[in-house]
């Protein structure tokens, strides 16, 4: 059955190198960087010196340099979300609901057992945080699994519901009522915090991505259940005749996925908010979505393209200060880098 497995894949035979890899993705930024920098030119901002200063924030201290691994973190997470349910060909596109009903239930749990011990409750709201983003991706993954909905349009339907559960949860019995001025929950108890290192907002959230990276590559390229994934991936048909069970793919796939995601969410609220607040994420879903795009779900790649996900991000940040341009304004960015992505296969097939 395993030769017939590895016959489903299609594996090719020759590998790009990691120069080849390294080479596209620099095209890919520096095209978007190009064109972006043209129109802010056109609207009568300097892009020289967006960029300078952008540069300045970055590498001139510690701080600022830190940051971009504090904005690393649920990027890649929600990277990984979609990475994983794209090698049988499912399109996740809510780990934006999933970081948020995560962080929801990992608040749930942070007001609820106040009186555990460090030790005990972070393993404690890592699992409520898992388990947010998973139950919430699972709606979407028996949706699909009996032929219902598509996971594409359910998982981004969802991303507009959950925002919408955190509004009532803040404005409702969560309300603190130490900051009627501002709907957030009260803040968390110190043992509830995730740890951070000293002088930076870098917590153990980092770890996380990290390990989840690392599970993703080893399981589907070591193991017998990586291994039928992508036998899904590459012929559903053959591979539930073979005696894979598609549906229950579906579900756990999916279920694993949004707990990742979901994870990103529950670090959110715990290391960088210490409460829950309605602006919990900075689109870190939709950005880990095009992340994973852009690499094809590479583990090595989701690590570099996320380190320049964050500079994007802190290029935003930096043309609010300095040029009075709006945080929306990186949007473009992104969308030029997806445009260019989107382009490729269209381009290869002119040339064939």
């Amino acid at each position: 059955m395993y030769n017939k497995l590895v016959s489903l894949l299609k594996v090719p035979t020759t590998q790009k190198s990691m120069a080849e890899t390294l080479l596209r993705y620099l095209v890919i930024i520096l095209f978007a960087f190009t064109v972006f920098g043209l129109v802010l030119f056109i609207a009568g901002k300097n892009p020289i010196r967006a960029y300078a200063d952008t540069f300045t924030y970055i590498f001139g201290s510690f701080y600022g340099f830190s940051e971009l691994w504090v904005q690393m973190i649920p990027i890649m997470l929600t990277a990984v979300a979609v990475a994983l349910p794209s090698k049988m060909n499912l399109i996740n596109v809510g780990g934006e609901g999933q970081l948020f009903m995560g962080g929801w239930l990992a608040t749930w749990a942070a007001l609820t057992f106040q009186g555990l011990p460090k030790v005990i409750f972070i393993p404690v709201l890592m699992l409520f945080g898992f388990l947010g983003g998973a139950l919430w991706a699972a709606i979407s993954g028996l949706l699909k699994a009996k032929k219902l909905v598509n996971e594409t349009i359910s998982t981004l339907l969802l991303n507009f519901v959950a925002p919408l559960i955190i509004s009532l949860s803040v404005f409702g019995p969560w309300r603190s009522a130490e900051s009627a001025a501002y709907p957030q929950t009260p803040a968390f108890v110190d043992a509830a915090r995730l740890p951070v290192l000293p002088g930076t907002r870098i917590h153990l959230g980092f770890i996380f991505a990290i390990v989840a990276l690392l599970l993703f590559w080893f399981f589907m390229k070591h193991t017998k259940w990586g291994l039928e994934i992508r036998a899904i991936g590459g012929n559903p048909e053959a591979a539930e005749r073979m005696g894979i069970r598609l549906q229950w793919y579906i579900l756990i796939v999916l279920f694993i996925a949004g707990g990742i995601a979901g994870l990103a969410g529950m670090a959110e609220v715990t290391a960088i908010h210490g409460r829950l607040r309605i602006g919990l994420s900075q689109g870190y879903g939709y950005k880990g979505f095009l992340l994973s795009w852009i690499t094809g779900g590479s583990p090595v790649g989701i690590l570099l393209m996320a380190f320049v996900f964050a500079v994007i991000t802190s290029v935003g940040d930096t043309l609010q200060i300095t040029q009075g341009v709006p945080y929306a304004v990186i949007n473009i960015l992104f969308s030029l880098i997806l445009f260019v992505v989107l382009a490729k296969p269209v381009l290869k097939g002119k040339k064939k």
